[in-house]
């Protein structure tokens, strides 16, 4: 079942960021735009290199209003001793979120339940606690963020201009769409 339109689930989780830990819940997902970045593993390979480049775009993703947070299996102790002993780790400034219960990978249909792991799923989740993009990849495969750059424009313009669709490979500034009968077998 897909998650699009979809609230955003409860929970509560422990997570690390900048020096600190935290609590977290659903609710640090309203209020702004957010991405959440399930991962499986600290201490693993591919995943240091995604959450490196998705520290690469977090200023970028900052100026749209957006806030980052990392998911994995792995609780916020270890989130810190990966981010004191890992160069690119190291880099983060973002919100790193332990799952050691599996309940958010869980009410995100991201759990392969006989791994204890997470799927690479990469969500974007409107002010309102919706969410309105779902990317999942298989383990062997890396995600770009610099993809979300624009993915979270359209997100953004379509919020704020009801009746109106960005197509494939919309930029922000370029031409959009406005769905009616008129249009229907003219593209």
């Amino acid at each position: 079942m897909s998650l699009i339109g979809k609230e955003v689930q409860p929970f509560k989780a422990q997570a690390y960021r900048n020096g600190d830990f935290l609590e977290v819940s659903e609710a640090d997902f309203k209020g702004h735009w957010s991405v959440v970045c399930f991962y499986p593993a600290d201490f693993t390979f591919v995943c240091p290199t995604e959450l490196e480049d998705l520290q690469d775009q977090y200023p970028a993703l900052q100026e749209l209003g957006v806030e980052v947070f990392s998911v994995s299996r792995d609780s916020h102790f270890t989130h810190k001793a990966w981010h004191d002993t890992s160069e690119a780790i190291g880099k983060i400034t973002y919100t790193m979120i332990g799952d050691p219960s599996h309940i958010i990978s869980r009410n995100f249909d991201v759990l392969i339940e006989e791994l204890g792991q997470a799927d690479r799923g990469t969500f974007i989740i409107d002010p309102d606690g919706i969410i309105q993009a779902v990317e999942i990849n298989a383990d062997g495969i890396g995600r770009d963020a610099s993809t979300l750059i624009n993915k979270i424009k359209a997100a953004q313009y379509v919020r704020n201009n009801p009746g109106e669709v960005c197509p494939a490979k919309w930029k922000e500034g370029s031409a959009t769409l406005k769905p009616n009968l008129d249009l229907v077998g003219k593209i």
